[in-house]
């Protein structure tokens, strides 16, 4: 009996494992097609072909193949965390460089084109990007108020300063991506900082 029950529980963990790696397989394939070709233009059935798992796994999964898409953002974007922002007073350059080097949008070059091509057509994407918008925001205008501790009196400047080089952080990618230029997020830092000081 307590041999059935040892193989009982092996068998019960490798199933577990083999799940896990399913639905990971299940989303890896959903990302590749939902970047490549659309999220409209993905029948479940090839998600299941290039997962390499029974079209009525992926059901098992996800019910329905808006709730791929919403895992996909939910598990594969991200803000990460990081220590406090440094700052030094009168170096807003150096705040702001220092937070787009320590606060990486985790999310694949697939999985952003994934939130922009996405955010006009599903509730959850756009929900999901203004989510990381704001929190990056939220990280840049403390970093900047840390820097300039008398330009707190002037927040709609300070706002103004912090969407613009969130902006740069998250469109960046994208923009390289359109028109082939590449944004120093530096650089961007140093013009925000000089338009402040």
């Amino acid at each position: 009996m307590s041999s059935f029950r040892q193989r009982s529980g092996t068998s019960r963990r490798t199933r577990d494992t083999s799940d896990l790696d399913a639905r990971t397989r299940i989303l890896d394939a959903a990302e590749e097609l939902f970047a490549g070709g659309g999220y409209e233009a993905t029948p479940t059935a090839e998600i299941a072909r290039l997962a390499g798992v029974p079209k009525g796994l992926v059901f098992h999964y996800f019910s329905k193949k808006i709730d791929v898409l919403v895992a996909l953002i939910d598990e594969r974007t991200h803000v990460e965390e990081s220590p406090e922002v440094e700052a030094v007073p009168g170096d807003a350059a150096g705040a702001l460089s220092r937070l787009a080097r320590r606060l990486p949008l985790s999310a694949s070059p697939a999985m952003r084109r994934i939130l922009f091509r996405e955010v006009d057509t599903h509730g959850s994407v756009r929900e999901r990007l203004g989510r990381l918008n704001s929190e990056i925001i939220r990280r840049a205008r403390f970093a900047l108020e840390l820097a300039l501790p008398t330009a707190r009196g002037d927040a709609a400047r300070l706002e103004v300063a912090a969407v613009t080089f969130a902006a740069v952080l998250l469109y960046q990618e994208n923009l390289c991506q359109l028109t082939g230029h590449h944004i120093d997020p530096d650089a961007v830092a140093e013009l925000i900082a000089h338009a402040l000081g």
